[in-house]
């Protein structure tokens, strides 16, 4: 049971790792709240009235961005945008620098995606804001394992005993880590999937178990989640060719169809239509994709609330 007055046990979200069971929780109750809001006519609230919130976006984002973004506006939060391509920092400003100059204009949150991986978390050694990480290079995306697990249990009611199988790029994928620790604080089975050269050699110490097979996971499973192929942040040929990747670890209606059970399937997207997954199957009922992105709304203004008020 929630308790209403119950404050998140950190004043930063930097990763999932952080957080504790009843910290996840709480934001995925508070979440719960916020999505009855959002499916109203009326669907802002006052809650951040006189918070201020900079985005500061040091990578290329859609999904993250503009969900950080509606979400603070639902929120009432006032909203500072940045874009690094536009900035300063392309004439040598540093990271610090670059923050406690906006921080001076009385921001007090800032949401960051940076594509080094700890760079959130050395900026809230450096400054006073409270800072939210929306993804730092291959390391961590709190947001995005929440609103996952959310959606989890939005299907199925619970999260704890539920078998989900985190499927493709596994070395590169930021979500992926965070999943892991997410749903195992929430007491899932998780299974990791993909080419040997694509599991990293430290998973197993995580407790997952670990799958080469893609039709064994899948069997396996209740929810699979079918990660993008990171092709920007491979710097060698993990797999002979994206037509190689897709016939062994590429889902298909067919495939779909054929398991001896009904599954869900995700995807944090943006999707490689053909190769993780087939249309078909991306728009199908048991595809929850979409279910994801509006999740994504209603648990980033929990974490935004909740922070707000630690």
């Amino acid at each position: 049971m929630i308790d209403q007055t119950q404050k998140l046990s950190t004043r930063h979200l930097l990763g999932i790792k952080d957080l504790s069971q009843s910290d996840i929780e709480l934001i995925l109750y508070t979440a719960n709240t916020f999505k009855e809001v959002i499916n109203r006519p009326i669907k802002k609230v006052p809650s951040l009235r006189d918070i201020t919130i900079a985005n500061l976006f040091f990578e290329n984002s859609t999904r993250t961005k503009l969900s950080f973004e509606l979400a603070e506006k639902r929120l009432s939060a006032d909203i500072i945008n940045f874009a690094s391509s536009a900035s300063s920092v392309n004439k040598g400003e540093t990271l610090i620098d670059t923050v406690n100059n906006i921080l001076a204009m009385k921001v007090d949150m800032v949401v960051m995606r940076h594509p080094y991986a700890g760079a959130s978390i050395f900026l809230s050694k450096n400054v006073k804001a409270q800072i939210i990480n929306a993804g730092d290079g291959a390391h961590e995306h709190p947001t995005q394992a929440l609103l996952d697990a959310f959606s989890i249990q939005q299907k199925y009611g619970q999260v704890q005993g539920k078998k989900v199988a985190i499927i493709g790029d596994v070395l590169h994928s930021r979500v992926a880590l965070s999943n892991i620790l997410c749903l195992q604080k929430l007491g899932a089975e998780v299974m990791v999937c993909g080419p040997t050269t694509l599991i990293p050699k430290y998973i197993g110490s995580l407790g997952v178990k670990i799958e080469h097979r893609l039709l064994n996971a899948l069997n396996w499973c209740d929810v699979a989640n079918m990660l993008r192929i990171q092709l920007e942040r491979q710097e060698i040929n993990y797999f002979p060719s994206l037509r190689e990747y897709t016939l062994m670890y590429g889902l298909n209606k067919q495939i779909l169809d054929s398991l001896n059970k009904e599954i869900t399937i995700m995807h944090p997207g943006p999707i490689n239509r053909g190769v993780e997954l087939t249309s078909d199957v991306a728009d199908s009922k048991q595809s929850i994709i979409l279910d994801q992105v509006e999740n994504g709304v209603a648990v980033r203004m929990a974490v935004l609330y909740l922070l707000a008020s630690s």
